[in-house]
């Protein structure tokens, strides 16, 4: 097996470290300046930043940026680090929207923030602090992410090819995550619906959306390599999220960093529960509904619903649906839009984001 696109992308993920590190100092600096109380949020962020991250984002852009020929130079690494801290935005606005209670086997942002309330026995509402905590963390996140592509050292060309690919990866994750907890409060589940919810959510702006960043830093825009990185990148990402989805339900703690069966606490209706539902016999469903979404769900409960949805053929259909989106992803890899190098690349990430444990 070829060992070039690991190691390569191996060193891309210790620059995006190197990167961020760089950066979350000297902003954290300037924090720091206004108010020593800042510091906290200084180091929350960057132990959220620089812990156990597996950077896929950063490293999905240079796929794309290596395919359309380009020739990577520090500010290119600097410009695709940003991505990270979208992620970290992301993360922990949907952490708190979820009510989990860990991320990366550690506490979430809000339940850290909460917890320090109570240990430095502060006044006020524990939960309040922890929430508006980690609205402020997330949205300062966002704007760091601005801040580090703005700064990155992108000519005025690359800066101007990119940004519009930048914005709608915004709008559609924001999209996506809005159309996520919507569809918490709908009365019936639909595979059609939380597949749409899947690709906003997170495949788009995981996969896609970041090759056609590196892509259009690389090289003037060529609209038939952009199409192509997307018949490569859109059912890689519902792959993605898929997996993600399996892992939620039947992923190994000690490996994913979230207490197991924590969708089915949290009642997440995704794909996989969709596909559950439409095969569940009455008795089933009068069983799911009632430990399904239960904050209160103990392991008796998991494994109860664990049964129910590998009876109802769910996580079998599943697994053949992740199948079949990374072979169509897998096929779109030797177009001749795409260099040499760069198909090298996106075929060593197809295998990491689609047989991931976490």
């Amino acid at each position: 097996m070829n060992s070039a696109p690991k190691s390569s992308l191996l060193a891309v993920r210790t620059s995006v470290e190197e990167e961020l590190e760089v950066f979350l100092s000297r902003e954290c600096g300037y924090l720091r300046e206004i108010s020593h109380d800042l510091s906290i949020v200084c180091d929350s962020l960057t132990s959220f930043l620089l812990e156990r991250g597996k950077r896929l984002r950063p490293l999905f852009a240079y796929a794309g940026f290596i395919a359309a020929g380009g020739t990577p130079e520090k500010s290119t690494l600097r410009a695709i680090s940003s991505l990270e801290l979208l992620q970290a935005c992301a993360l922990i606005h949907d952490d708190l929207m979820d009510a989990s209670d860990t991320r990366r086997g550690k506490p979430s942002i809000h339940r850290h923030f909460e917890s320090i309330h109570v240990q430095d026995q502060l006044e006020g509402f524990a939960p309040q602090y922890g929430l508006s905590a980690a609205v402020l963390l997330g949205d300062l996140a966002l704007v760091w992410s601005d801040q580090m592509l703005n700064s990155a050292g992108l000519t005025h060309e690359q800066y101007a090819r990119t940004i519009s690919y930048y914005n709608e990866m915004r709008v559609e994750l924001m999209a996506g995550q809005f159309l996520d907890i919507h569809e918490q409060t709908q009365k019936s589940s639909s595979v059609e619906r939380s597949i749409k919810i899947a690709r906003f959510k997170s495949g788009k702006y995981t996969i896609e959306r970041p090759l056609h960043l590196g892509a259009a830093m690389a090289n003037p825009l060529d609209q038939l390599r952009i199409d192509a990185l997307s018949e490569y990148g859109l059912p890689l990402g519902e792959a993605f999220q898929l997996r993600d989805d399996l892992l939620g339900v039947f992923g190994d703690a000690s490996i994913t960093g979230k207490p197991a069966g924590d969708d089915l606490r949290e009642g997440k209706k995704t794909v996989l529960i969709a596909l559950s539902r439409e095969h569940q016999s009455p008795s089933q469903t009068q069983i799911f509904d009632k430990y399904f979404g239960s904050p209160n769900l103990d392991s008796e409960g998991i494994t109860s619903l664990q049964q129910i949805i590998l009876d109802s053929g769910a996580k079998d259909k599943l697994e053949k649906m992740i199948e079949e989106l990374a072979e169509k992803s897998l096929g779109a890899i030797d177009s001749p839009y795409f260099s040499e190098e760069g198909q090298q690349l996106l075929r060593e990430l197809a295998h990491i984001a689609t047989k991931r444990s976490n």
